[in-house]
């Protein structure tokens, strides 16, 4: 369990004052223009040794990522874009930190500015969040009003201005090259890679876009030292986490802990435990709505990290833990899902247009008994078909719920034809016989 002391999100529940003079009396901005004047390479290659990797679900390493930029400034100016279009189900961390926590982001920003040479960085806030994007946006102008942004921001010598754009609410604009063609002012639609934001990205410049916890962290990284982080956690999975825990649990909560935490040790000392106790349990969504679902059996000492996660054919995605216990209807659970990629598509690939309608239909039917049993393996046979053969993740982030329900649950879909074929009523629900 995380010791206090190692928190980096001390605010988190906005228990304190969220604005700069508390964020400051929190440690927030002590020792940022020294940071800067180590030079970029010093703080790229801290950020690499502290083992960060990036906390939006693909869990790329961050450092790296940062050196992906050209070293030098050519025509085409450097930008950095924070991706906060917190959209994934189940997912709520990272408007926490613009909520309770925003000085966190707005230094690591200029850090992370500097590290690329980038003297401009754009916040894209989801369309849902208001409060947040109003909390964020006074928290910048109060680092303004204290010389910390713009000119000689911080006093480090480098220039860094920083502005909060609002998106419209497409769950497409998530996906970092979406992102850039809004904030654009284009259709929020993937683009091809190559080439790379790095490269080309936005108004075709180079780009980094990086989450709002992965950008957030790396002031304290740098004040506590790379050793201090990487010695949290796991190999290859290291530091500490935002995870949000919603569904069947006593006290659905976001909390911060080290990687790596049992997933049975996290419900129950920061949850409650399973509503009803553990042995209640159904499943677990570990990493947010696109990642397969977890029987219980797995669930116990499973340790919440990306490559553990990975073992077991899921993923820790962002961290967003979705608890189901066993009054959940899975398959429709499951199919609500389905419904929600189909809805969100952004329709540029066949694949994914096409193919998560045909799965949430399919779905519904399952959820009802009124399919064939031979369909279960057309469907999966059609996850595969959709899942890496789009132009963005979304194919995938459909597909894989879907395989999830199918690898774990299938004896729940076969149970509930065979249910139905016993006793169609004649409304399409199911007649339970009575025992």
């Amino acid at each position: 369990m995380l010791a206090d002391k190692d928190r980096i999100f001390t605010n988190l529940y906005g228990r304190g004052d969220w604005r700069l003079e508390g964020a400051r009396k929190r440690g927030s901005w002590d020792g940022t223009a020294g940071f800067i004047k180590n030079g970029r390479d010093w703080v790229i290659e801290e950020v690499k040794a502290s083992g960060l990797r990036g906390r939006g679900g693909a869990g790329f390493p961050t450092g790296l990522k940062w050196s992906f930029m050209p070293k030098e400034v050519g025509e085409r100016p450097h930008y950095l874009v924070v991706n906060a279009d917190e959209s994934e189900p189940g997912t709520c961390k990272d408007r926490e930190i613009m909520r309770h926590d925003p000085q966190h982001l707005i230094e690591g920003c200029l850090i992370a500015g500097f590290a690329m040479n980038a003297h401009v960085g754009y916040i894209y806030v989801r369309g849902e969040f208001i409060r947040e994007r109003e909390y964020l946006q006074a928290a910048i102008d109060e680092a303004y009003d204290a010389g910390l942004l713009g000119k000689n921001a911080a006093g480090s010598g480098w220039d860094f201005d920083l502005y909060v754009h609002h998106g419209a609410g497409a769950y497409i604009c998530g996906e970092e090259t979406a992102l850039l063609e809004s904030l654009e002012g284009k259709k929020g639609q993937p683009r091809l890679k190559p080439p790379f934001p790095a490269n080309m990205g936005l108004y075709g410049c180079p780009t980094t876009v990086n989450n709002v916890e992965s950008i957030a962290v790396v002031p304290e990284i740098l004040r506590r030292g790379s050793a201090w982080f990487s010695a949290l956690g796991k190999p290859n999975n290291t530091g500490t986490k935002l995870f949000c825990v919603s569904g069947h649990v006593e006290k659905p909560c976001t909390v911060e802990e080290e990687m790596g935490i049992p997933l049975r040790e996290l419900l129950e000392k920061h949850c409650g435990g399973v509503r009803g106790g553990w042995d209640n349990l159904l499943a677990v969504i570990p990493g947010g709505s696109s990642v397969p679902c977890l029987p219980a059996d797995v669930c116990g000492d499973l340790p919440m990290d990306f490559d553990s996660l990975r073992a077991v054919k899921s993923g820790l995605g962002t961290a967003a833990v979705i608890v189901m216990d066993k009054s959940t209807d899975i398959i429709r659970a499951i199919a609500r899902l389905s419904y929600f990629y189909k809805h969100e598509s952004c329709g540029q690939c066949t694949p994914c247009r096409e193919g998560t309608g045909w799965m949430w239909r399919v779905l519904e039917r399952m959820a009802r008994g009124e399919a064939e049993k031979r369909e279960i393996d057309m469907l999966l046979d059609v996850t595969y078909q959709v899942e890496g053969h789009t132009i963005c993740a979304l194919g995938d982030a459909a597909a894989w719920p879907v395989q999830g329900l199918i690898r774990h649950f299938r004896h729940v879909i076969e149970e509930r034809i065979d249910t139905y074929s016993a006793n169609p009523n004649a409304d399409g629900s199911v007649l339970v016989a009575a025992e």
